[in-house]
């Protein structure tokens, strides 16, 4: 999915692999909440791995950034909920 807002704020990028449960979850709840966001392949995408590991420190999946400069590792579904209210994403 591509990530279509104009707001810096808004903007979301997931860092992830398509094997992983987790960023499954994560990647479906920001579509069932109407979040736009880019998704980067760590295992396709040239430099991704390494750009998820410098947003987070760690190796862990998904890296979910936000448009603030905030990051979610491995966020539940009420995480990424909580963190979309907080930047008026959504209601």
């Amino acid at each position: 999915m591509t990530d279509t807002t104009n707001s810096a704020s808004s903007s979301i990028d997931v860092y992830g692999a398509d094997w992983c449960g987790d960023c499954k979850r994560a990647k479906a709840a920001l579509t069932r909440l109407g979040a736009a966001y880019t998704w980067h392949n760590i295992e396709t995408e040239d430099g991704a791995a390494d750009r998820a590991v410098e947003i987070s420190g760690q190796k862990h999946i998904p890296v979910v950034l936000y448009g603030d400069g905030a990051f979610q590792v491995e966020p539940s579904a009420t995480d990424i909920e909580q963190k979309l209210k907080e930047l008026g994403v959504i209601d």
